[in-house]
């Protein structure tokens, strides 16, 4: 009779991604020729403005358990202000995330990563093409304004697309208040 092996690894699953927000970054310096564009940061008003837009989304309910960043100065200091207000536990940077957006780079990192809710924070066109891309139509033209989110539930994870449940900008919660 044959034995049975067993094996004394414990295979980890991590959880299934089913809510995306895919955030453009805040308001940030404009270039010039003494200001390289990978190092433009937020201006004072721009975090100021983002900060508020956050606080109201984590009062209505986001929350979210793991942001992703681009590299650059100002996608990274969009994602600690979000960071700091949601209290996410985990922030990372991934070049997937630069200009020219890697989709299959960053789905790949994500769909290892252990977060039911992640937010990816890039750049202007890039982000609507994520989000085109997300909901399962990459033709479409999705245009986010600086600090804007959207929301998008993937029953199935990012494998399949999901569904953009909203768009917001500050402009709009600025205006509702």
């Amino acid at each position: 009779m044959p034995r049975l092996r067993r094996d004394r690894t414990i295979s980890f699953m991590a959880t299934l991604t089913t809510q995306l927000y895919i955030v453009r970054h805040a308001w940030a310096e404009d270039a010039g020729p003494d200001l390289d564009d990978h190092a433009r940061p937020l201006t004072k008003k721009g975090r100021k403005r983002f900060e508020r837009f956050m606080k109201h989304l984590r009062d209505v309910g986001v929350a979210i358990d793991l942001i992703v960043t681009s590299p650059l100065v100002r996608t990274r200091q969009t994602a600690e202000i979000m960071a700091d207000v949601f209290k996410t536990p985990r922030l990372e940077i991934h070049d997937a995330l630069a200009p020219a957006s890697d989709w299959p780079g960053i789905v790949e990192w994500t769909s290892e990563e252990d977060a039911a809710k992640v937010a990816w924070v890039g750049h202007a066109p890039c982000v609507g093409r994520l989000i085109a891309t997300a909901i399962g139509d990459s033709t479409a033209t999705i245009r986010m304004q600086k600090g804007a989110v959207a929301s998008i539930a993937l029953e199935r994870g990012l494998t399949l697309p999901g569904e953009l449940q909203w768009l917001a900008t500050a402009q709009l919660i600025e205006a509702a208040s």
